[in-house]
């Protein structure tokens, strides 16, 4: 019923009269392909990257098909400005390289051309082929996809998609999407579908259970039954992903300015177990919980506004309570508060990275500010001014308020530092407060040795 009347709404007709026209075209032929017009989908052409517009251009041209594919089509459709561009298209990496002169092949599990333009870099996909079909793939015993770089036609390339809202071409130049899965009739439906069977779609890359999680909540498109059913009876396959690719995934997650909703949605399909250590815990935890939520609203509220938001501080957040549950067992047995602080970052960093490993330009920062919590209680004499020229102050800072409205510190402190910052040298100092710290003994000034003679006499 459906498929009768996107056909009838929108066209329906052989992609293969296409490919017989069109030189370019000549990678496998498809029976039937939905082809809907400029006048049925209204895609914004002022939302398109010109570096996208090139790209396609310049593959075309060379003799190539090539379309904008995946998300950007997706929000395209949606009218939503997409974040990144990526193109699909017939030519194998190295025609692709050979085609754009500031171009780069990447990825040994599938391989991938970078497209440099200026500031913007456009990520070109050679179409993927039936990973059974004979080639350069792999699978290892659970079914999960290591390696990738069978190629083949347009409609193979669609079916390789994950979901059939993200199966979907527009080529620039005719100003058509292609869609081979009725995506655009889920898109409208609000419903995320996966294509094909489930269980193995899901086996072949587990990842793709947490970005249908991220993809129903930033989208607010609600998971198709048989896409939801497996997912918590396969939740432990994501053991078996590669800690860096976790984390890539997670950050996206985080990130999509809806976090608050993903979380909930982790939380529903039991995905968030494992993925930061004991976060379960955490978040069952009066304070754990609300600190967290906190965090995760700051951080929609900045996206969503159009600001940007740094993953160390997000991350950080996320980790803090087990950090603190560390620093005051450390400190139960007889370590001193700072050497006991140092030591659970480092435990907690370590645990961490062992489910997934989070990059070392962001545990650098998410240390920092940590290490600077204490000193938020150190209020007199000149360590004030000192940590005010930190230069991840003000990260420290907004770490700190969060934890005063999360009810873990006295909001008074919070209102000290914030009046503190902003208040001229007189107020500053009237505001100090006594010394309270154990007077430092002076060392005594060690006595000179007397120089030792050269053996003559006098």
């Amino acid at each position: 019923m459906i498929k009768q009347f996107l056909q009838k709404v929108f066209g329906k007709r052989s992609l293969s009269n296409d490919l017989d026209s069109d030189p370019a075209a000549r990678r496998g032929k498809s029976s039937a392909v939905l082809v809907i017009p400029a006048s049925k989908h209204k895609i914004n052409h002022k939302l398109i990257s010109q570096a996208a517009l090139k790209t396609c251009d310049g593959l075309q041209k060379a003799g190539f098909q090539a379309y904008i594919v995946g998300g950007a089509v997706r929000d395209l459709l949606l009218n939503h400005p997409p974040k990144d561009f990526d193109i699909a298209t017939d030519a194998t990496p190295e025609q692709v390289h050979k085609t754009f002169r500031r171009s780069r092949i990447i990825g040994r599990r599938f391989r991938l051309v970078h497209v440099l333009w200026g500031q913007e870099t456009i990520e070109v996909s050679t179409f993927r082929g039936h990973h059974q079909s004979e080639g350069d793939g792999e699978t290892n015993d659970s079914g999960r996809i290591i390696r990738d770089n069978i190629f083949g036609s347009i409609e193979e390339d669609s079916v390789r998609r994950d979901f059939t809202a993200n199966a979907l071409y527009y080529d620039p130049k005719r100003h058509e999407v292609l869609d081979f899965h009725h995506g655009v009739a889920d898109i409208r439906a609000k419903t995320l579908r996966i294509i094909g069977d489930p269980v193995k779609r899901y086996q072949e890359d587990p990842v793709r259970m947490l970005r249908a999680v991220r993809l129903s909540a930033k989208l607010g498109l609600k998971l198709e039954q048989t896409t939801e059913a497996p997912i918590r009876k396969l939740a432990g396959l994501l053991e078996d992903v590669p800690p860096s690719r976790l984390f890539d995934e997670m950050l996206k997650l985080f990130l999509s300015g809806h976090a608050i909703e993903s979380i909930g949605a982790l939380r529903a399909q039991h995905l968030h177990h494992g993925l930061l250590p004991l976060l379960d815990v955490v978040l069952e935890q009066p304070l754990g919980e609300k600190f967290v939520m906190l965090a995760l609203k700051n951080t929609d509220e900045r996206i969503q506004a159009g600001k940007s938001s740094n993953p160390s501080f997000l991350f950080a957040t996320l980790l803090w309570h087990e950090v603190l549950q560390a620093w005051l067992e450390n400190q139960r047995r007889g370590e001193p508060v700072i050497p006991a602080l140092h030591a659970a970052m480092n435990e907690i960093i370590d645990k961490q990275g062992e489910k997934m490993a989070i990059h070392n330009r962001y545990t650098a920062t998410m240390k920092e500010i940590w290490a600077m919590q204490p000193r938020f209680e150190q209020r007199s004499g000149k360590r004030p001014y000192a940590l005010l020229t930190n230069p991840k102050y003000r990260a420290g800072y907004d770490f700190l308020l969060l934890r005063c409205a999360s009810g873990e510190l006295p909001e008074e402190l919070g209102a000290w530092w914030t009046r503190f910052a902003d208040a001229g040298t007189e107020e500053r100092t009237n505001m100090l407060l006594p010394d309270s710290s154990p007077a430092k003994r002076r060392r005594r000034p060690r006595k000179k040795k007397p120089a030792a003679g050269n053996g003559e006499s006098a």
